[in-house]
This record gives C-alpha cells, sequence and structure tokens, in this order.
C-alpha cells in the first residue's frame, strides 16, 4: 500500500497548530461521531484505525448528546465532525443547522454519515445539495466493505485538511 504524506500549510485550527507533515509528528486529528446505531460508531472506528492518517475519535449517540457536548468542549472543538442524519432526539438536519447558525461552532467542518438511496438517487442528490447549502464540507454514504469506507473516511479528511490550510 502507498504511503501518503500530507504537506499541509500550519494553520491553527481550533487553538492548535497544524504540523507541516502528519507523518513526522505525534498528531492526531480530534474527530467526532454523531451516530446512533453501535454496529456503525464500531465499523466507523475500526475503519479510522486502519487509515493513515492519526487520529482520535470520541462518540455520542444522539443529536441531544452532539449538542451538548459541542456546548461543554467550545474551547476544545474536534477537527472534524462526522454526522448521522437519521438520529433520535435531534436529528443530523437540526444538528448541523443549529452547528453552523452557531458563531462559535460554524467553522467546525461537518462530514454527513449516512444510509444511501440506491431506490432514489434523485432524492438522495437533493438531500446532498441542501446539505451542502445548510453548510455540510463533505457527504459518505455507510457502508458495510472496510475497504471502500477506509477509503472515503480518508478522502473526506484529506480533502478538509487541504480546505482548512488554504483558509
Amino acid at each position: 500500500m502507498k504511503k501518503i504524506h500530507l504537506y499541509i500549510l500550519s494553520k491553527p485550527i481550533y487553538g492548535h497548530q497544524l504540523p507541516m507533515n502528519t507523518d513526522q509528528h505525534n498528531f492526531a486529528l480530534k474527530i467526532l461521531l454523531a451516530e446512533d446505531s453501535h454496529y456503525d460508531r464500531y465499523f466507523f472506528s475500526k475503519a479510522l484505525k486502519e487509515i493513515s492518517i492519526p487520529t482520535h475519535i470520541t462518540t455520542v449517540n444522539d443529536g441531544i448528546q452532539l449538542m451538548d457536548y459541542l456546548a461543554e468542549n467550545s474551547d476544545h472543538l474536534p477537527d472534524f465532525l462526522f454526522l448521522d442524519l437519521n438520529m433520535p432526539g435531534k436529528n443530523g438536519f437540526e444538528c448541523l443547522s443549529e452547528i453552523k447558525q452557531d458563531i462559535n461552532l460554524s467553522d467546525l467542518p461537518v462530514i454527513i454519515f449516512t444510509t444511501s438511496f440506491p431506490s432514489d438517487k434523485n432524492y438522495e442528490w437533493c438531500m446532498m445539495n441542501m446539505l451542502y447549502k445548510i453548510g455540510a464540507h463533505d457527504y459518505i454514504c455507510k457502508t458495510n466493505d472496510l475497504a471502500e469506507l477506509k477509503q472515503v473516511i480518508h478522502r473526506s479528511l484529506t480533502m478538509g485538511i487541504d480546505d482548512l490550510s488554504i483558509k
């Protein structure tokens, strides 16, 4: 497997500096996963451990826990939030809207992590466009294929790091 080196500008993200080359530092991106399915949390964590980008994951089980976590940790926000849309209490749409309307949270990169709609691609396309307009940075469809999940997580994080480094 080809080792990928991430060379990025040194830019503060939520109170800390990004290293110039993540392979040469003890640096881990802080990932927050909001997901109500125990299986999906486990599978996502497993995929995250196997990618070449160092990470540390924290999970919450629903939208209410997510918003409470963000309020309690506003001084130490994660680098990326992976957000399920269909959660009890408060769904991902509500959470994304609240995050993007809160001046203290609006810069938090949110990556939607949800079930795809294979029978209605037009509906999924419209939903993706709406989520991007609200402020989502990326959209990942859940999969049961570990290699595919690792690839899309890696792509989202790499793309997110590149976006943050040029702002």
